[in-house]
């Protein structure tokens, strides 16, 4: 009895051992044959300081706000930010502005007496220095509340009459100040600084504040707990709604010019008259500003859309009290006409936006969302009644 058990346990351990060594063979032979997983190399930082991506890279993976195509390189950059708004003035004085051109999406709208200003998304391209940056203003706010949760929104100062204007209330209200809110009054240097030559004249104090992408990520990331995560470990794309992209029509599809005239306020005169001229063979808006080409000081290049998205709201005075009445309100949330311009053709549609962190939806004529061609998203907000839109 005895010997039988002993022969019983003498095979169980032979068959386990057999067992085992087979499935070793097997895995190892299949990991073996797999080739190794190739490393992404991380980018270097580029003789102006902003990242030198490899171009020669395939460029595969499409950028969450516009749908533009990077490399997986650029993309394991990316993913380790959030979007950050940026408010960036038009004044005259600004100009050239800083980083306009490496934007992933710009609104722009009137902030006061008939001058617009720009609430730039960065966060697929290192954008490096940005500015004249400006105040806070409530519908940008609202625009950049759809970027996610807990956007970066980056400002120096803004409207706080009280009243529906009251931009810095609003941003408590919200729970973003001293969080995602990054105010340069409260951060200060050398997240920001001061650059009373940069334009090569003289210029007034207020068109002088500028910081660079990395340094406000950087600052985030460090005194906010703000990555692409929040200290809870919540993804800024939870709640995101990306747009719908599609390829560029063909060269052949594409006809040979239209020109996109814009006049914010016709009474503002000449200076923030802006002129978008297409390409048929970039299958790009360039622009134009006060008849000339609109510049990015960064690249000394003209600025250039992919998509043009002209965004009909009633505007209105805050009535806050405030010198001169200057504060505005526009209707952003709720339902208005809509035009968008991509491949040279013109899309007449509508908007929808049903919150303040809801997306602004476009849709065309039969009710289908748009799908944008993948680049730069240019919004223009055209203000009712004195808005006027051409296009030839």
């Amino acid at each position: 009895m005895n010997r039988n058990k002993l022969i019983v346990i003498l095979l169980a351990v032979g068959l386990y051992f057999i067992s085992a060594g087979a499935s070793y063979l097997f895995f190892s032979s299949r990991v073996s044959s797999q080739a190794p997983a190739t490393p992404i190399t991380a980018p270097t930082a580029g003789v102006d300081g902003t990242m030198a991506f490899n171009q020669s890279l395939p460029k595969t993976q499409a950028c969450p706000i516009n749908g533009a195509l990077y490399s997986t390189q650029q993309e394991a950059w990316w993913q380790k930010h959030r979007p950050l708004g940026v408010m960036i003035e038009n004044q005259t004085e600004a100009r050239p502005q800083s980083g306009l051109s490496k934007a992933d999406a710009v609104y722009e709208a009137v902030a006061e007496g008939g001058i617009t200003r720009f609430l730039a998304i960065f966060y697929c391209q290192d954008a490096g220095e940005i500015g004249p940056i400006r105040s806070a203003r409530t519908y940008f706010i609202d625009f950049a509340s759809e970027y996610g949760n807990s956007p970066l929104y980056t400002h120096v100062g803004g409207a706080n009459a009280p009243g529906p204007a009251d931009a810095l209330s609003q941003l408590t209200q919200y729970g973003w100040t001293g969080y995602n809110d990054l105010n340069q009054f409260s951060i200060g240097f050398p997240t920001f600084w001061r650059d009373y030559n940069r334009q090569g004249h003289a210029v007034a104090t207020e068109h002088t504040m500028y910081s660079t992408v990395d340094k406000l990520w950087s600052f985030a990331a460090t005194n906010r707990g703000l990555t692409n995560v929040d200290k809870n470990g919540t993804s800024w794309d939870t709640t995101f709604v990306p747009y719908k992209f599609t390829s560029d029509a063909p060269l052949s599809q594409r006809p040979k010019s239209q020109t996109i005239h814009l006049e914010f306020w016709p009474s503002a005169g000449e200076d923030y008259i802006v002129d978008w001229k297409y390409d048929p063979t970039t299958n790009m808006y360039l622009r134009f500003i006060a008849g000339q080409p609109h510049i990015d000081r960064d690249t000394n290049k003209q600025i250039e859309a992919k998509n043009i998205v002209v965004l009909y709201m009633r505007e209105s005075s805050a009535n806050d009290g405030y010198e001169n009445n200057i504060h505005l309100l526009y209707g952003d949330k709720g339902t208005g006409k809509a035009v968008v311009f991509k491949d040279g053709k013109q899309i007449n549609g509508t908007w929808e936006k049903d919150s303040r962190t809801s997306r602004t939806i476009l849709r065309d004529s039969s009710g289908k969302e748009i799908q944008f061609d993948r680049g730069m998203i240019w919004f223009e907000v055209l203000p009712i009644p004195e808005g006027v839109l051409t296009v030839k």
